[in-house]
C-alpha cells in the first residue's frame, strides 16, 4: 500500500477547471488566514488597552484608536510633549516563538509610514510636532514599550 489514498472520483464538481478549483482554494485559506479567532481580537483590544494606559499614565492623549483608511490600520495615534506618537501593538499569549515585536518587520515599518502620512493628511494637528514611531509588545499582562522603534 502507498503512502496516501488516491480517489478515484476527481476532486472538482463537472465544468471547472483545475485552476478555478486552485484559485477557490487558496482564496479560503488566505480568508481563514486574515480572520482573526476570538481570542486572537480579544488579545489584541487587551495589548491596545495596555498600550493606551501606558501612554496616558505618562501625559499622552490618545488622538485615534485603530484608524482605517485604504492602507490599512493604526492602532494607536497619541501626542504628548510636541510629539505625536504612531504606535503598533503587538500582543501574543507567550513569546513562546519570538517578541511580538519581531512581527514589525520592514514591509509592516514601510506601511505603518504610509498610514502615518495619510493620518497627518487627513486629520491635519495644529502646531509644530515631531513624528515618533513607537512598538509595544505586549507578552501575556508584560508590557514592553519601544520608543524609536525605526
Amino acid at each position: 500500500m502507498g503512502v496516501g489514498h488516491v480517489p478515484s472520483d476527481p476532486l472538482r464538481p463537472e465544468g471547472q477547471g483545475a485552476d478555478v478549483q486552485g484559485r477557490q482554494r487558496g482564496r479560503a485559506a488566505l480568508d481563514r488566514h486574515l480572520t482573526p479567532s476570538l481570542a486572537a481580537q480579544a488579545r489584541g483590544r487587551f495589548g491596545e488597552d495596555e498600550a493606551a494606559r501606558w501612554y496616558r499614565r505618562r501625559g499622552y492623549e490618545v488622538l485615534a484608536r485603530n484608524w482605517r483608511c485604504s492602507f490599512g490600520e493604526l492602532d494607536l495615534v497619541l501626542a504628548g510633549d510636541g510629539v505625536i506618537v504612531f504606535c503598533e501593538v503587538k500582543a501574543r499569549a507567550t513569546a513562546e516563538y519570538g517578541g511580538p515585536e519581531g512581527a514589525v518587520h520592514w514591509a509592516k515599518q514601510r506601511r505603518l509610514r504610509r498610514l502615518a502620512a495619510a493620518w497627518l493628511a487627513t486629520e491635519r494637528p495644529h502646531g509644530q510636532f515631531e513624528v515618533r514611531f513607537d512598538v509595544v509588545a505586549v507578552v501575556g499582562a508584560s508590557v514592553h514599550v519601544i520608543e524609536h522603534a525605526f
